[in-house]
């Protein structure tokens, strides 16, 4: 039977099952005698099926659940969805909103589950661009480029659209991004391919200005940021920045009063690899390891060693960036530049 796009219906569950194929066997690795717990939702219903489909291929112990949409990014499953999360080694969410920053996933993580999250995944991203990368080709990459970051510590953005930015590196940079997720505890987000760091606390000044995606959503104008000692002192940019304060001050709310002006910390600064993510997309995932992108996370660093602990973690990424790390030049003009 033909559809909309061209194909018949068996080619494009066939795709879905080829890219459910890749996270099942090449990411996780699951195996035969491994507890598997898929958790999905109505709008990411389909792909959770086909999640649930290839898992069932190698092994009888899996279990499907679907749960409600969530209100807000950041809200805890229901309690019986956490209690299950408790007792599986393999854990796939792919679900509307991110359940990585809850207290059920962290929990999990605890007792050695090994979890892979799609926050915002619908079929047509799962289907192409960067979840169709050869992840075991992208790790070999990601993790050649270890002695490009050795002893350097400065690092400086800028872009055509008005980024310019310098600030410290407040820990390693994060090279296991790479989609391979099959050791007890690990935790990845799909589609993978980024290089991420932490920056420190207090040392970053200037200005990002956010002209690709936020959070998902493709802009139609740029956020512009201004940036002192690591904290957002302004934010502009039309109705989505007066949107992006609205959620930040709502997220203040449920932060114990000594901690609510670390709301607006800079908390993570990273760059695309995926060599088939080739454009931003309108997805909060695949935008981020856009190769040659980069982008900045803002409110929660805990997950990276900081001290933010606030419970809300937003992204915003950037197009055509200039990265320098000390002299070393990592993307120009929108390309990596090192291997």
């Amino acid at each position: 039977m033909a559809t909309e796009g061209g194909g018949t219906k068996d080619d494009t569950s066939e795709a879905m099952l080829s890219t459910a194929r890749s996270v099942i066997r090449t990411c996780l690795q699951v195996r035969r005698e491994e507890d598997v717990l898929v958790i999905t939702d109505p709008e990411t219903a389909e792909v959770g099926q086909s999640l649930y489909e290839e898992a069932a291929r190698v092994t009888d112990r899996i279990l499907l659940v679907m749960m409600p949409p969530t209100q807000k990014p950041g809200k805890e499953p229901p309690l019986p969805v956490a209690d299950i999360m408790r007792k599986n080694r393999v854990i796939i969410i792919a679900t509307k909103d991110s359940l990585t920053h809850t207290r059920a996933r962290q929990q999990a993580t605890k007792e050695g589950a090994r979890i892979v999250s799609m926050p915002g995944i619908g079929r047509i991203s799962f289907e192409t661009g960067g979840m169709t990368a050869d992840y075991n080709a992208l790790q070999r990459e990601i993790s050649g480029m270890g002695s490009v970051f050795r002893r350097k510590r400065m690092v400086r953005v800028s872009s055509p659209s008005g980024t310019e930015i310098e600030f410290l590196t407040g820990g390693r940079w994060v090279l296991e991004d790479n989609g391979i997720c099959n050791r007890p505890g690990q935790i990845a987000n799909l589609p993978a391919g980024k290089v991420f760091v932490f920056p420190k606390e207090g040392s970053m000044n200037g200005t990002i200005v956010i002209d690709g995606s936020w959070e998902g959503i493709l802009l139609e104008e740029p956020l512009s940021l201004n940036i002192e000692k690591g904290m957002v002192v302004n934010i502009s940019g039309g109705q989505i920045a007066n949107e992006i304060e609205e959620s930040f001050e709502m997220a203040k709310a449920g932060i114990r009063s000594s901690k609510k002006d670390l709301i607006w910390t800079v908390a993570e600064f990273g760059f695309g690899m995926n060599p088939k993510a080739s454009e931003l997309v309108g997805n909060r995932v695949e935008d981020l390891v856009l190769r040659g992108g980069a982008y900045f996370g803002f409110g929660d660093n805990t997950h990276l060693g900081g001290s933010a602990r606030v419970g809300i973690h937003q992204r915003g990424t950037i197009r055509a960036p200039e990265v320098l790390l000390e002299e070393t030049t990592i993307i120009s003009e929108g390309k990596v530049s090192v291997r």
